[in-house]
C-alpha cells in the first residue's frame, strides 16, 4: 500500500500554446474495513497509513470506546499489509456498547433526517460539555494555523491531502495526520494520542478543512476544546460547539482569526 503514486500527465500552456509531459504524484485512496467484535462495522475510503490509529480514533469518535483500556485487541486481520483492521472490545465495554448501539447508529449518520435542534439535543445526551478551563493565547492559535503547511508532506507531493494537527495548551505539537478525507485525518491524529495514552495533553486541533458538526463531535468525544481551521464552520457546527463549550475559529483574510464560540478559550493579550 502506498500513500501516493507517480503518474505521467500532460501539461498544456495556453500562453505558449505548447504541450509537455510531467510526472505528478497522486494521493493514494483505498478502502479500509474496520471490524468490531468480529463483525463489519464500516468501510471508509482513506489514504493508506496509520490504520490502527485510524480505527481507534474512529471508535472513540463514534462512542464505541471511552478509554484505551476498552480495547482488548487491535490488529490487522492478515499481517501488516492489509485493508482490514479488527477491534476486539473488553467484555465490560462490549456490554456497554450493546446497550448504546441502536441510539449511536441513529444519531451518528450525516443526513439522517434530524433537524439541527434535534441533532444537538441527541448528541448532548451522549457527549458532555467540556468543563475544563483550557485556553491558549489567540496569537499562538493563529501561528499554529499558519504553520499547518509544515505538517503536510503528503500535500506537498500530491496537493490533495487534508491534515489534522493536535497541540497542547502551550502550542507544542503532539500529533499530525494526513489523509484524502478530512474525517480520516482527524481520526488518525486523535487515535495516535489515544493509543499512546496522551489524549489528556491535547488542547487544540488545527484543520486544513472547513469545520463540520461531525468534526466537532469527534473533538468533543476526545475532550479537545479548541478547533482552528482554514475554512469557516457550518451553522450546525457552531451551534453544537456552543452547546459543548468548545471554541471554533477560522482564518481571517489579511491576518488574524474569526472566533465563533467560547472566545474565552482564545486569550487576547
Amino acid at each position: 500500500m502506498s500513500r501516493y503514486a507517480a503518474s505521467k500527465v500532460l501539461a498544456w500552456s495556453a500562453a505558449a500554446r505548447s504541450v509537455e509531459y510531467a510526472t505528478m504524484h497522486m494521493i493514494g485512496e483505498e478502502p479500509l474495513s474496520i471490524r468490531v467484535q468480529g463483525r463489519p462495522y464500516v468501510v471508509v475510503m482513506r489514504t493508506p497509513g496509520d490504520e490502527r490509529a485510524h480505527a481507534a480514533g474512529l471508535c472513540l469518535g463514534e462512542g464505541i470506546v471511552q478509554a484505551p483500556t476498552d480495547i482488548a485487541q487491535l490488529a490487522f486481520c492478515d499481517g501488516a499489509d492489509t485493508n482490514t483492521v479488527t477491534v476486539t472490545l473488553t467484555d465490560a465495554c462490549a456490554r456497554r456498547r450493546d446497550r448504546q448501539a441502536d441510539r449511536r447508529a441513529y444519531i451518528s449518520q450525516t443526513g439522517c433526517g434530524l433537524c439541527g435542534k434535534e441533532l444537538i439535543q441527541d448528541l448532548n445526551t451522549e457527549i458532555r460539555p467540556i468543563s475544563a478551563p483550557v485556553a491558549v493565547p489567540i496569537a499562538l492559535a493563529e501561528k499554529a494555523l499558519h504553520d499547518l503547511d509544515r505538517r503536510q508532506p503528503l500535500r506537498d507531493k500530491t496537493r490533495a491531502a487534508h491534515a489534522a494537527v493536535i497541540h497542547d495548551d502551550s502550542g507544542n505539537h503532539l500529533a499530525a495526520a494526513e489523509d484524502v478525507g478530512r474525517h480520516n485525518a482527524l481520526d488518525k491524529a486523535i487515535g495516535r494520542l489515544f493509543l499512546d495514552h496522551r489524549l489528556p495533553e491535547a488542547a487544540m486541533i488545527v484543520l486544513s478543512s472547513r469545520i463540520s458538526y461531525e468534526l466537532v463531535q469527534k473533538a468533543a468525544c476526545a475532550r479537545i476544546p479548541i478547533i482552528v481551521a482554514i475554512s469557516r464552520p457550518t451553522a450546525l457546527a457552531v451551534a453544537l460547539a456552543e452547546s459543548l463549550n468548545m471554541a471554533l475559529a477560522s482564518r481571517k483574510p489579511g491576518g488574524g482569526l474569526w472566533v465563533y464560540t467560547a472566545a474565552r478559550r482564545l486569550q487576547v493579550d
